[in-house]
């Protein structure tokens, strides 16, 4: 049960702002006349205050009505009470009799003790009232511990209600999670460019891939990079590459990623590692389009660390989209506690997923995302480690 007071002019102003705030079902507890807070207010017209409640809980209106009715019952009652505390504190004053007094301060305790089990009965229901809200956010609860985006949890919430069956409201988020979650079906084949800001994993991954096409699916592959500006990229790649015994090329210029292409044209599949670069710097950005689009390829994926906070995942999706991805490369599941930023990065790029990673070996800790182990991650119910 939700409880709100109103400061207004006039029972007007109060019904319409019920009305807009809590609803037509609504009902007004309490009203009184009183004078605005603070010294000001004392050389002011008196203002209405107004106690308004509205049942948000699962209850039937009769349920909704009984507990508006005692909370009115208890606050009429308290006001009773309080009022005749006012007059007996107003009678000690005029009466001498010392049995009179006795009896009042007998009095003024019974009512007194009154007054705080009311106040009791108050707190009580709030209590629960508390509770019912609580139970009923659980899964709001969930979904904001998992770092999702609020209107991703919006958006999740009314799907939610909209599923017409008898299955918990976890169970129904997992279906919901799980549909907006898009898996690639893009093949893996000619040239596969990876872009993506420094420091989420582009050389670990493509080394990754690599592995995964040339030992286990038997592919010939070749490498390029033309991440030169990073300190031991190259020498790093040009080690997995002479370990699993395939072509390395280090690329500078344009015209060297044309004749880098054309020396491994026949290989099975071509993969390009590239700078990260500022998404912000449209400049950088741009020199890094001039290569991509001389590798003559739209199979291009934008890789991004599941550690990026949300604040930023909007701002590279947006930085990177001139290059042209079509799918998303999440990485570093192993490396986070929370998985929401795995769907605000898809809900944000809007291109489907084509492998996760979950750790630091080559080859083994990268996957094809699985949509309903993403819901049990993003509810809390399981873990990557």
């Amino acid at each position: 049960m939700l409880i709100k007071k109103y400061i207004v002019n006039n029972m007007n102003e109060a019904m319409n702002r019920i009305r807009y705030e809590l609803g037509k079902e609504a009902i007004i507890i309490s009203q009184r006349k009183i004078r605005r807070p603070g010294f000001l207010g004392f050389f002011k017209k008196k203002v209405i205050e107004v106690t308004a409640a509205i049942d948000n809980s699962n209850k039937d209106d009769k349920d909704m009505e009984s507990s508006v009715e005692i909370i009115k019952k208890i606050m009429e009652n308290k006001e009773k009470l309080n009022s005749k505390k006012l007059e007996l504190s107003k009678e000690e004053f005029n009466k001498n009799s010392h049995e009179d007094k006795n009896k009042q301060l007998l009095d003024k305790e019974i009512l007194l003790n009154e007054i705080q089990e009311m106040k009791n009965m108050m707190s009580s229901m709030m209590n629960n009232s508390l509770s019912v809200s609580q139970e009923e956010s659980e899964l709001e609860g969930l979904l904001k511990n998992s770092d999702l985006n609020e209107d991703i949890i919006r958006n999740i919430l009314m799907k939610v209600e909209n599923i017409d069956n008898e299955l918990e409201d976890v169970e129904k988020a997992k279906i919901v999670i799980k549909e907006m979650i898009p898996i690639s079906t893009m093949i893996l084949k000619d040239v596969i460019v990876l872009v993506g800001p420094t420091g989420v994993g582009k050389t670990t991954t493509i080394a990754k891939l690599a592995g995964r096409l040339s030992l286990i699916e038997k592919k010939t592959v070749g490498l390029i990079t033309i991440d030169t500006y990073r300190i031991g990229a190259v020498e790093q790649l040009k080690t997995y590459a002479d370990i699993m015994r395939i072509p390395f090329k280090v690329v500078f210029s344009i015209k060297d990623m044309e004749e880098a292409i054309s020396d491994m044209k026949d290989c099975d599949v071509i993969l390009v590692d590239t700078t990260g670069r500022n998404s912000k710097n449209t400049m950088q950005i741009s020199e890094l389009r001039a290569f991509i689009d001389n590798t003559r390829t739209e199979n291009i994926h934008l890789v991004i660390s599941a550690t990026t906070k949300n604040r930023d995942i909007d701002t590279i999706v947006e930085g990177y989209k001139p290059l042209g991805y079509n799918n998303i490369i999440i990485t570093k599941l192993d490396e986070t506690t929370t998985y929401g930023s795995v769907l605000n990065i898809i809900q944000y790029a809007g291109k489907p997923v084509s492998f996760i990673t979950t750790g630091q070996n080559v080859p083994d800790d990268i996957r094809k995302i699985d949509p309903e182990e993403m819901g049990t991650l993003i509810l809390g119910e399981n873990n990557i480690c």
